[in-house]
């Protein structure tokens, strides 16, 4: 009876959500369980002593406040490795529990001690209780509801980001100023039903990649006064959100840049070898001003803006200015786009229009948990161990995608030292802590990345060949090179392997380098005298192919 009376208080007139991770259902249970009848009898009539309190008695209420905010603590901490999925978080957060239950019982026994003072932090954990009672995914929803934004695209990032504000104004927008931007018609209706049915991987995919990579690239478009559903829609549609994404025609990164539309707006190799194309925040920000550009060459028109980010900005213009800035659907003006054009705007539109309806179309996108966080290695690492124990907790296909696209200088096989400060999420770091540091996961994990191939050959013994052996007298053979001594045939002599030189092109990596031509990564890098972890290479630098294959 009390904790319901609370709950229902709470819900009505504490306004607020507070910034704690929220328990699982088996431990929210526990949050809910009886107090002791003593204190459940002080909070239904809380009344301060009317007797003066001694100074001795204010150290001791004074010593139960701090007792109880030691509880909170330990208690929120508790939610952190609950989240993490440490079985010990279950057992602190009970222990919490059991200690704000002492300092209250203490409370109802101490001279002047008021429970109500006490209550604030108990109130916040039955607060959390009800925020987490959603709705059932089954429940019926108005026609109103399904055409509003879908909230989960507006809040995490209101803590980190100043510009955060006008962006949720945005998207909470009833109106939906990108649905007004852009024309819904058969064209966008069938790229939805591309998205929804043999694409829906992609595009759950996409989504996963972009919420792991947002707090590094929204912000650099709501600077810009960009829909964020355009980014979204853009990069689904140009790499699934993989940072190291490469076109046939040299188009590269999240953005898909050409070389030359890189270097306009500052991307491209660096001091150390490093093609920025490739950096999420750098080829956001670029992305933002380019399409800037051409809305503001095209009357902020966002078809045709897009038909110039696929297929060529002077098309887009000449085109615009030959036909009156007629839209991009009339068909004089369609028809003067390549098919692939046709394709990609409709696409890009689709994909930015379930973005802002999900469950209008009955999409449920995975659930993220990316707030940004850094990774001090204990220890010298790859990314491919680190994904192996990390495991895949919380997420659908593991880590690997995420420190790839957090991390775009370091290749997936190139040994990180100790010490180096990666790009992570939360959720990483503190799987890092528990699996990778130390343990049976992290020693399977460095056991299988050292697992040598070569290994696994039986070969056969020298004993195998020891034994005498009844040969015929040694005859000279026509044609056959002999040695003086013993007039038998000369070994053979392998013939030595040429050597191939490889003149570094624009955008290349060691990496790439090694995947084209059948070499190791780190002969490779031996024999060119590169060091880890970067085996930075520079356009027109001249490589030896060492050990290559092909």
């Amino acid at each position: 009876m009390v904790q319901l009376a609370l709950l229902r208080r709470d819900r009505d007139g504490y306004p607020g959500r507070f910034p704690m991770p929220v328990p699982t259902m088996p431990l929210l249970s526990r949050v809910l369980r009886p107090w002791p009848i003593l204190a459940a009898a002080a909070l239904l009539s809380v009344v301060p002593a009317a007797q003066a309190v001694s100074a001795r008695d204010k150290e001791k209420i004074a010593a139960l406040d701090t007792r109880m905010a030691a509880a909170e603590k330990r208690y929120r901490d508790a939610l952190v490795r609950v989240n993490n999925a440490d079985p010990k978080g279950t057992r602190e957060s009970d222990a919490a529990l059991e200690d704000m239950e002492d300092v209250i019982d203490a409370c109802t026994q101490q001279r002047g001690c008021v429970v109500a003072n006490l209550l604030p932090t108990y109130k916040r954990l039955l607060k959390a209780n009800a925020d987490a009672v959603a709705p059932e995914s089954g429940e019926p929803e108005d026609d109103d509801t399904l055409l509003e934004a879908d909230p989960d695209h507006v809040g995490p990032l209101k803590a980190d980001v100043p510009e955060a504000a006008r962006a949720a104004e945005l998207l909470n927008d009833h109106r939906h100023a990108f649905d007004a931007m852009v024309e819904y018609n058969p064209a966008v209706q069938a790229g939805i039903r591309r998205w929804l049915t043999d694409m829906r991987p992609a595009l759950l995919t996409s989504y996963e990649n972009y919420e792991n990579l947002r707090a590094v690239m929204w912000p650099e478009w709501q600077r810009r006064g960009l829909p964020e559903a355009l980014l979204f829609g853009i990069m689904a549609k140009e790499s699934n959100g993989r940072v190291h994404a490469n076109s046939r025609v040299g188009a590269g990164g999240l953005m898909q840049f050409m070389p030359a539309t890189a270097r306009r707006f500052g991307l491209g190799p660096d001091g150390t070898g490093f093609d920025t194309r490739f950096d999420p925040r750098s080829s956001a920000e670029a992305s933002a001003a380019y399409l800037n550009e051409r809305m503001a060459q095209l009357n902020r028109n966002i078809e045709l803006a897009l038909a110039g980010y696929n297929g060529g900005e002077g098309r887009a213009a000449r085109v615009y200015n030959q036909f009156g800035g007629r839209s991009f659907w009339d068909q004089s003006v369609y028809n003067q786009f390549p098919a692939e054009t046709k394709d990609y705007v409709p696409m890009v539109i689709a994909a930015a229009w379930i973005f802002l309806h999900p469950r209008q179309y009955g999409v449920e996108f995975p659930k993220v948990d990316a707030q940004p966080a850094t990774l001090k290695l204990a220890k010298s690492t790859t990314i491919y161990e680190l994904t192996i124990c990390l495991g895949s907790a919380g997420t659908r296909d593991g880590y690997f995608r995420a420190l790839r696209n957090l991390n775009p200088r370091y290749e997936a096989d190139g040994w990180i030292p100790a010490g180096v400060t990666l790009n992570a999420t939360t959720r990483i770091v503190g799987l890092y802590n528990r699996y990778c540091v130390s343990g049976p996961r992290a020693d399977l994990a460095r056991a299988l990345i050292t697992a040598d191939l070569n290994a696994a050959i039986v070969r056969p013994s020298v004993e195998a060949y020891t034994g005498n052996v009844a040969v015929g007298s040694a005859m000279p053979m026509q044609g056959v090179p002999t040695t003086v001594a013993t007039g038998q045939p000369a070994p053979a002599k392998p013939k030595v392997k040429q050597v191939r030189n490889y003149k570094v092109a624009k955008g290349d990596t060691l990496g790439r380098i090694a995947n084209k031509y059948g070499c190791e990564v780190k002969l490779l890098a031996k024999a060119n005298g590169l060091r880890a972890p970067g085996y930075a290479v520079r356009p027109g630098q001249s490589i030896k192919l060492q050990g290559c294959a092909r």
